[in-house]
């Protein structure tokens, strides 16, 4: 996703959710709580790769296309 996001030249801050606490925490507020990943916690999984676009203003899984981050 990085090199994707790089390749476009979308801006982006890329957050490492093992590095510390305090980034998976506030992952795990988006997944346990948001209506998108409704599907992920139905089906067990984690929600990761994601992007949060805008604090949380869309949060796409998979490869987004490039109208949704422009």
């Amino acid at each position: 996703m990085k090199e994707f996001l790089s390749h476009h030249n979308i801006p982006f801050q890329y957050v490492d959710i093992t590095a510390g606490m305090a980034n998976l925490k506030a992952f795990l507020k988006y997944r346990d709580h948001r209506a998108e990943f409704a599907d992920v916690r139905k089906e067990g999984r984690v929600g990761i790769p994601c992007t949060v676009v805008n604090e949380g203003e869309l949060i796409i899984f998979g490869q987004p296309e490039l109208s949704q981050l422009q």
